[in-house]
């Protein structure tokens, strides 16, 4: 895990909760996610792009929900405000 962006604020057996901060422009690193729910708090303007080198850019509102199936992603703030996010990881 990218601790530089990631905190874990809670976990249990069946979940892992995390509080995600990226700065303008920030990259994490390449890394895989369980399914998820992704609360946006701030807005985002974010692009993940995957291992095969194929990227997609998505927005959120704030306040927005969102599913994000399992697999490797690499993200990217691109826009020019600070994003953050609550990820809900479902664990099996």
């Amino acid at each position: 895990m990218d601790s530089s962006h990631y905190k874990v604020v809670f976990e249990n057996a069946k979940v892992r909760v995390l509080r995600v901060s990226y700065g303008p422009g920030e990259t994490s690193v390449m890394h895989y996610d369980p399914d998820s729910v992704i609360v946006s708090l701030t807005g985002d303007d974010t692009r993940m792009t995957t291992p095969d080198g194929k990227s997609q850019v998505s927005a959120a509102k704030p306040g927005e929900v969102i599913w994000s199936p399992a697999g490797s992603r690499l993200p990217q703030n691109v826009s020019d405000k600070r994003d953050e996010v609550i990820i809900v990881e479902l664990k099996k």
